[in-house]
């Protein structure tokens, strides 16, 4: 299973450099005014005249699709539980209040007294000095 995951991300990560460097090597709408203007003298390109519009947003849109299914499988075989193994999950150990002995704790209707807290000795103004 590691293997799949290793071999996902690597897939993943090389589409999405992919991804950026066909992106940034596209042309964007307003390139198309400025050459109305005397700007596209250098026009001609690796691709032709025509330009790679339809070249480069095609492997763009493959390298997409390559991209989300690389997340989608990342995503479903990284959230595999695997059965034999514990979660580590905190609350797995906590006993459940039913299972918890009833000599651990003292019963309801017990007359056991509570502890009774000394008194704090009483501070009147005749125990103030110097008046």
């Amino acid at each position: 299973m590691n293997v799949l995951m290793t071999i996902l991300q690597a897939v993943q990560i090389l589409a999405a450099i992919g991804m950026i460097g066909l992106i940034l090597m596209q042309h964007g709408k307003g390139a198309d005014a400025g050459a109305a203007f005397g700007g596209g003298a250098g026009s001609a390109s690796l691709f032709g005249a025509s330009g790679g519009a339809n070249f480069l947003s095609r492997t763009t849109a493959v390298l997409a699709g390559v991209f989300l299914t690389c997340t989608l499988g990342l995503a479903y075989f990284g959230n595999l539980v695997p059965t034999t193994a514990r979660s580590g999950s905190v609350l797995e150990s906590v006993v459940p209040a039913t299972q918890i002995p009833a000599d651990s704790t003292a019963p309801a209707g017990s007359s056991a007294a509570p502890a009774e807290t000394p008194a704090a000795p009483a501070t009147g103004a005749a125990q103030i000095p110097g008046k």
